[in-house]
């Protein structure tokens, strides 16, 4: 797994030796940058589910600031911290281990204001993406116009709108099927 644009482009991300977390490749990873955009410059970004940090940290690569990482496995904890160091994010990056079937976590003093851009790669098939989904709201965790990307099995469909939420596209890379939701402006 290497990041695939920005500052840290081509640099190799730790993965995991298990199959208990099970990262983005880098296909869909650049697929995804080339949706939501190249330039995230001053982008506040929250990676749910973060397992390895790919997602979170390809977004610091390209310019945004700060980013959250959230997981409740404490080897994906360690994976994401370690993938920061390796990238040179440390000071821009946070990770808390925290289960977000509980829901979201108190806000974060790293991450003071709502964010820019979320993505949400929960495990495939235990229901816990559109509850998580349904949680995210704008002004209080998501600023207005914020984008949220969704990872999910090419067979699962997300609703078109939750809450406060528009699914404004949907694209299927292979086995994968990723969803962009955006808040009202």
């Amino acid at each position: 797994m290497r990041i695939t644009g920005g500052r840290a482009r081509g640099r190799i991300l730790m993965t995991p030796k298990g199959y208990n977390i099970r990262p983005t490749s880098d296909r869909v990873r650049e697929a995804i940058f080339n949706i939501i955009g190249q330039d995230l410059s001053g982008l506040r970004v929250l990676d749910l589910f973060s397992g390895t940090g790919g997602l979170g940290i390809e977004a610091l690569s390209r310019g945004a600031f700060p980013a959250l990482f959230v997981d409740c496995s404490p080897d994906a904890v360690r994976l994401v911290e370690e993938n920061l160091a390796r990238c040179g994010f440390r000071d821009v990056g946070a990770v808390i281990r925290w289960d977000l079937n509980r829901g979201l976590p108190v806000r974060h003093p790293f991450m003071r204001d709502p964010a820019h851009l979320v993505f949400l790669d929960p495990p495939y098939g235990q229901g816990v993406l559109v509850p998580l989904l349904g949680k995210l709201s704008p002004g209080r965790v998501l600023e207005k116009g914020a984008r949220v990307v969704a990872e999910t099995r090419k067979t699962e469909t997300l609703p078109g709108v939750v809450g406060k939420m528009e699914r404004v596209l949907t694209r299927t890379y292979g086995d994968t099927r990723i969803s962009v939701y955006e808040t009202a402006q």
